[in-house]
C-alpha cells in the first residue's frame, strides 16, 4: 500500500489493505467507528476531516508541523493553576468568542454573553452588598451597582453576582501576587430582596494580556497588540434562570474596537458617569464626586 502527497491510500493487492482510491482521512475517521458515545464520534470525526482538510490546503510541511506541535507543547507547559494559556490562546484565535456566541443566544432583552477569559481561576471571596473590592488602591474609585432580573423585569432576590476584575495597573491578583493580597478585583455577592447589588471598586483601565508566553509569541508574529479594553467580568446566576458570563465595557476606553479576544459586544459598553451627588456619595461610603456605572443583568428562564 502507497499515500501519495493527497493522502490517497492505494491498495496493494491481496495485501488486505484498504480498498483503492481509501484516503488516510477514510482510514482515521473510520477507526472512530468503535466509539460508544456518539457525539464524541461526531466531534472526533470533524476535528480529523478539518485538519486533514487544512493539511492539504496549505501544503503542511514536517517543518511547519514540529513547529506546531512545538507551540502546543509550550501552551500546555505554560498553564499552572492561576494561569490558563490554552484558553487564552482559543481566546485570540476568536474561537472562545465563537463557541460563547454558538451557545449563549440569548432571548430578545436578556444580557448578552461574552468570553470568560482566562482569569477565573479562583474563587472570589463572598462579600457584603457595599463591599470594597480594590485592596490595593491606586486607581480612580467609583461604585458599580443594579439589578439582576428575569427577562419580564421581574428582580431576582437572592441572585449570586460573581465579579472580577483587573487593578488600576491592568494585573489581576494572580499574575502579581507579591503586590496584590488574593482575591483582590474579586467577589461573590448576592442580590437582595429587590434584586439589587452594588459594590465599590476602581475605574479599570486597558490592559495586556500576558505576552511572557507563547501565545504572546503568536500575537508578534502576527503583529497583532496584546490589549483589551478597559472591563469588568460577571457572572449572573439565579434559581431557575440560565446563568450568564459577560462583561461590562468602559465607554469611550481605548481598544473598543480592537479587543484582543474578540469580546465587545455594543450592548455591554456601559458608562462610567462623574456623578456629583453628596447624598448618594454617602450611602455608598465613597467621597463626592465619583464614578458610577449602573446596569442591570437580565437573564432568562431555564
Amino acid at each position: 500500500m502507497t499515500t501519495d502527497a493527497t493522502g490517497t491510500t492505494t491498495e496493494t493487492p491481496g495485501t488486505g489493505t484498504p480498498p483503492a482510491g481509501t484516503t488516510v482521512t477514510d482510514e482515521a475517521v473510520g477507526s472512530l467507528a468503535g466509539t460508544a458515545d456518539p457525539r464524541l464520534r461526531e466531534l472526533l470525526a470533524g476535528l480529523i476531516r478539518h485538519l486533514h482538510a487544512f493539511a492539504r490546503e496549505t501544503r503542511l510541511t514536517q517543518e511547519e508541523w514540529e513547529k506546531a506541535v512545538a507551540f502546543l507543547t509550550r501552551t500546555g507547559q505554560t498553564c499552572t493553576d492561576t494561569r490558563q494559556e490554552f484558553i487564552l490562546l482559543s481566546d485570540v484565535l476568536g474561537l472562545s468568542m465563537l463557541v460563547e456566541t454558538l451557545n449563549g443566544n440569548r432571548a430578545a432583552g436578556a444580557t448578552e454573553s461574552t468570553v470568560l477569559g482566562p482569569f477565573h481561576m479562583t474563587e472570589s471571596p463572598v462579600r457584603e452588598l457595599g463591599a470594597d473590592i480594590d485592596l490595593v488602591g491606586g486607581g480612580e474609585p467609583c461604585v458599580v451597582s443594579g439589578r439582576v432580573l428575569s427577562r419580564d423585569g421581574t428582580p431576582l432576590p437572592g441572585a449570586v453576582v460573581d465579579v472580577w476584575q483587573a487593578d488600576g495597573n491592568g494585573f489581576y491578583d494572580v499574575q502579581r501576587p507579591d503586590v496584590q493580597p488574593p482575591g483582590n478585583g474579586r467577589g461573590l455577592f448576592t442580590a437582595d430582596a429587590g434584586g439589587r447589588f452594588w459594590f465599590r471598586t476602581c475605574v479599570p483601565s486597558p490592559y495586556p494580556i500576558p505576552t511572557d508566553g507563547p501565545v504572546g509569541g503568536l500575537l508578534h508574529a502576527t503583529g497583532r497588540h496584546p490589549y483589551r479594553p478597559a472591563h469588568i467580568h460577571f457572572i449572573a446566576s439565579a434559581d431557575g434562570h440560565v446563568p450568564v458570563t459577560t462583561h461590562i465595557f468602559v465607554a469611550g476606553t481605548d481598544h473598543l474596537d480592537s479587543d484582543a479576544v474578540f469580546a465587545v459586544k455594543p450592548s455591554l459598553v456601559k458608562d462610567f458617569a462623574r456623578t456629583d451627588d453628596p447624598s448618594l456619595a454617602g450611602e455608598f461610603g465613597v467621597a463626592n464626586p465619583f464614578r458610577h456605572a449602573r446596569f442591570d443583568l437580565v437573564l432568562e428562564r431555564s
